[in-house]
């Protein structure tokens, strides 16, 4: 038994709720920030210590953060990347008032060679992580499955679907980042922690095409489209993707098979 507490933010997410259920099976006691009145019932998250508080507003932090050994940050909104700035300085105050010994940050390969508006509020969020003299581990993972599919699904709207010509890409499943992190949180704090990345990189157009296979009975036509610019560039090098660290071990294949089941 473990009895360092440990709190998630962002545990109603696609990853904080797999954290959820990896931290519960290493017998810590386990707390979840949430901004519901009423805690959500999550599968496999049965005694959770849900509390209430708003990152972004700084309402009831220092009263979620009482007797936290380690946080978990997952709590993120693409939709609003300028929330994340204030909302991860309030997590630190609090922290730094609280004691909490461990600040465990999730972020993204290729934020630094990327240039995108949400990239650049992540990389922030990484220099404020290591300069808040809080012991801190930040670990970079590539796109879930989830991310894609999502994507996809919109794109398949149209008579086509368009994807980007010459970029790779390297699927991780949410699962097997969530044991990363609940590993990196229940020891010392590592600073940059190795990229995570799914175990086969593969065309982007490639996934794309497998995914409608799986997914629509009629024959649909997956249309390579070039991107221009820095941004284009960036993506066809293969800055979202980590060569040297193929850590995960469930596939894209597998991810379409499950969905299927």
């Amino acid at each position: 038994m473990n009895d360092r507490t440990l709190l998630v933010t962002g545990a109603t997410g696609v990853l904080g709720r797999e954290i959820l259920r990896r931290a519960h099976e290493t017998g810590c006691p386990v707390r979840a920030l949430t901004r519901r009145t009423t805690p959500p019932d999550l599968p496999g998250a049965t005694g959770t210590d849900w509390r209430t508080g708003d990152l972004v507003t700084n309402v009831g932090l220092d009263a979620a953060l009482i007797g936290v050994d380690t946080v978990i940050h997952c709590a993120s909104d693409p939709r609003r990347p300028k929330d994340d700035l204030p909302a991860f300085r309030h997590l630190l105050d609090a922290a730094r008032r609280a004691g909490v010994r461990h600040v465990v940050n999730i972020s993204i390969v290729g934020i630094d060679q990327v240039p995108l508006k949400y990239y650049r509020v992540k990389l922030e969020v990484e220099r404020l992580l290591a300069e808040s003299g809080l012991g801190w581990t930040n670990l970079r993972a590539t796109q879930f499955p989830q991310l894609l599919e999502s994507m996809l699904t919109t794109l398949a709207r149209l008579p086509v679907l368009p994807m980007l010509a010459g970029t790779p890409c390297q699927p991780v499943h949410p699962a097997e980042v969530a044991d990363r992190l609940v590993t990196l949180a229940l020891g010392q704090p590592a600073g940059h922690a190795p990229d995570f990345g799914g175990p086969e990189i593969h065309p982007s157009t490639e996934l794309a095409a497998s995914w409608l296979r799986a997914t629509h009975p009629r024959r649909r036509r997956v249309l390579p489209v070039h991107l221009p610019g820095r941004l284009g560039t960036a993506l066809r090098q293969g800055h979202l993707t980590t060569p040297a660290h193929p850590d995960g071990t469930t596939t894209w294949s597998d991810y379409l098979a499950t969905r299927r089941a």
